[in-house]
């Protein structure tokens, strides 16, 4: 009976260093349950196949998901999120176009992984400035095709506006910049609130149901990460606002709009047909100032085009890349 003794005191050890592991591991979520949240990021990074890297530039630390996994002669796909996005909402697309292209997917400044200054200026010139030289710092020997999302389509506009050499085709999806028509998203915007701020769990399905018209599609935030999420949200409620300011009613609000008559490279506009933040009539706007853009319009999805829709996203950025 003897013999058996290491045996039993090797899984008594084993039983406490896991529960040790466990106790320690729900130490740390109670302290900060947003480690839920960013450890699912990682998984879906890790299930685009997407690598994480850093650079300086324009002054900022920038935080980026990358694959490489592309034919030399292939163009860099550089995606640029919108208003209280992040990296994270182009995963969807990027595995549909890994191996294809090289892919480049950043945090802007202030926002997600990426470092945000104290009275530094978050707006859309001041941004399309920053997004230009990281494309300059990251692919100088690749032509570049620029998708933007909301905030980020109108980002991307004035970095192809104003910087055709780096900027070789572009693509707008459900981009701000332009006076569309009236909903209640645009309207609270210029009555001075935030749509889209997130304070407890109501406020956060709220957000949810206006970005997304697809249940399907719609991310499921199980508490304690929902927890996290808001704690997050609500410390950023502040800069959040500040770039809603100048994004949504301050002077700038219409730039990328203006500029979209500079833009002559070939360029896609897409939206989804119930957008309930930028209004689809916001795609003819663009592309009445622009040289022949192509058009998609789809069904069934709404402000998150590239996540409730990604196949057909992935399709239509496949033909402005390829077509001559």
């Amino acid at each position: 009976m003897r013999t058996h003794r290491p045996l039993r005191t090797a899984a008594l050890v084993a039983a406490v260093l896991l529960a040790l592991l466990v106790l320690a591991g729900a130490i740390a979520i109670a302290l900060d349950p947003y480690r839920l949240v960013r450890a699912e990021f990682a998984r879906q990074r890790w299930d685009a196949g997407l690598s994480r890297a850093s650079i300086d530039v324009a002054g900022h630390r920038w935080v980026y998901a990358y694959n490489d996994d592309a034919p030399r002669d292939a163009p860099t796909i550089v995606m640029v999120h919108g208003f209280t996005g992040s990296k994270e909402n182009w995963y969807l697309l990027a595995k549909r176009l890994r191996g294809q292209y090289r892919l480049l997917i950043p945090d802007l400044p202030g926002w997600g992984e990426s470092e945000r200054k104290a009275g530094e200026d978050y707006g859309f010139v001041a941004q399309s400035e920053r997004l230009d030289a990281f494309v300059r710092a990251t692919s100088p020997d690749r032509p570049v095709v620029l998708l933007g999302h909301s905030m980020g389509g109108g980002i991307a506009a004035l970095a192809a506006a104003r910087h055709p050499r780096d900027i070789a085709r572009v693509g707008l999806f459900a981009a701000a910049g332009v006076r569309f028509r009236d909903n209640r998203f645009g309207i609270d915007v210029l009555a001075g609130k935030n749509p889209f701020g997130v304070e407890d769990e109501a406020s956060l399905q709220r957000y949810l149901d206006v970005l997304f018209h697809d249940e399907a599609a719609r991310p499921v935030v199980p508490w304690p990460a929902s927890s996290g999420l808001i704690a997050h949200r609500r410390a950023g409620a502040a800069f959040e606002q500040s770039v809603l300011d100048r994004i949504g009613r301050g002077p700038e609000r219409f730039l990328p709009g203006d500029g979209a008559a500079n833009i002559h490279q070939p360029a896609l506009l897409l939206w989804c047909r119930q957008d309930a933040v930028i209004d689809p009539s916001a795609m003819a706007l663009y592309a009445a100032r622009m040289p022949q853009p192509t058009q998609v319009m789809l069904d069934g999805c709404g402000h998150m085009s590239i996540m409730e829709r990604p196949d057909a996203v992935a399709d239509a950025v496949r033909t402005l890349v390829e077509t001559p």
